[in-house]
């Protein structure tokens, strides 16, 4: 059961609203969490694209944990101005993409970036652009275990694809990419298909092994499969969501005790009639790729349902007799965080119960200065 309390601010008044609220001193417990999970905190490779932020990225760093990964340029951006020594991205980088890349790698030295490839033309590419400049990149070989959005099939072709980059001009092959998004359910259901999964990566290690490669790494899963990965010898896990957690990843994951530590706060605008309320928590608020019901839970008013959402608007059922009025709080839990955050340049701390500060999410924006 969810607390009641731990969310309210007391000085509320001072906060326009639609706000995304951050609670830092519940992001260091997440963290802290993390790491009891796991044998080795250098097994860690947290994903950047949850929090968006220096501030988060800096406490994990004085936590110890000094690798991430991440999904576009202007995260790549944000961990290096944070100071991270080990950055994956997460991603082919190709065209514009590619060049941005190139970039960042010479503007933070300090930082040895790397990146996905799924083909040899794409590998040609990457190693031609850091040849241009006279650097090499290591990259990782993304392996296609299920989800069938990016990533090579594992098998001959594969395995060809790790050997052509272990010989390249410009590159050095670092390893596997594992990402089992498709994991879903109950965690013996997630064992089963995250295991099934991972046995293609098994079968790969093999094969490289067998051709001579042995110091093969390997980065798999996200926060569904992570205590799976967790206990396996020597893999790096990349969860994302558990910096801030969220409401489907809490009633999914039960395993695993992460905090809510990032609410939406809303309030009430209008009364369209006598059952309805309408909420200031718009598609530009709060993520709507979920249908209707499946956006945000609200903790001081769990009955409220959503029947329409909009781009400024939220109209949530509220039943006869309800005693909601104009200028209400209401706070509500992201269903899925990742894409809210990135819907806000600002989140709000709270610390002690009031306002504190502001954390910038600044790798939110497509472009920070390269």
């Amino acid at each position: 059961m969810m607390e009641t309390s731990w969310y309210l601010i007391e000085d509320i008044d001072k906060l326009d609203s639609p706000a995304l609220v951050i609670f830092p001193e519940r992001v260091k417990a997440n963290i802290n969490t993390l790491k009891a999970m796991i044998d080795d905190p250098q097994r860690l490779r947290p994903h950047a694209k949850t929090h968006k932020t220096k501030e988060a990225t800096q406490l994990m760093l004085a936590a110890g944990i000094t690798k991430f990964k991440c999904a576009t340029i202007a995260e790549a951006e944000m961990l290096g101005l944070s100071g991270a020594s080990d950055v994956v991205l997460a991603y082919q980088p190709i065209g514009p993409k590619l060049k941005r890349f190139v970039r960042v790698t010479q503007q933070y030295p300090n930082t040895q970036y790397s990146c996905l490839v799924d083909n040899i033309a794409s590998a040609e590419a990457i190693a031609n652009a850091f040849a241009a400049v006279g650097d090499a990149v290591p990259v990782y070989i993304d392996l296609n275990i299920g989800q069938n959005r990016t990533g090579i099939v594992p098998g001959e072709k594969a395995i060809a694809l790790y050997e052509y980059c272990a010989m390249a001009r410009s590159l050095s092959i670092a390893g596997l990419h594992a990402y089992d998004g498709h994991v879903r359910g109950t965690l013996a259901e997630r064992t089963a298909q995250s295991n099934e999964a991972f046995a293609k990566v098994e079968d790969m290690l093999k094969a490289l092994q067998s051709k001579g490669y042995t110091n093969v790494k390997v980065i798999a899963g996200g926060s569904p499969s992570f205590p799976i990965h967790a206990n396996r010898a020597a893999v790096e896990c990349s969860p994302g969501t558990f910096v801030f957690w969220d409401k489907s990843y809490q009633d999914q994951c039960t395993e695993q005790p992460f905090q809510i530590a990032a609410i939406v706060v809303t309030r009430v605008v209008s009364l369209p009639n006598d059952t309805h309320i309408c909420v200031d928590l718009g598609h530009k608020s709060i993520a709507a790729e979920n249908e209707i019901t499946k956006r945000v839970f609200f903790l001081n008013a769990p009955e409220l349902k959503a029947v329409s959402h909009s781009e400024e608007h939220l109209v949530l059922h509220a039943g006869e007799g309800h005693s909601y009025k104009p200028g209400d709080v209401l706070y509500g839990v992201p269903i899925h965080v990742c894409p809210t955050v990135a819907l806000h340049e600002r989140g709000y701390t709270v610390e002690n119960g009031k306002l504190a500060g502001e954390w910038r999410i600044i790798a939110r924006d497509r472009k920070i200065s390269l």
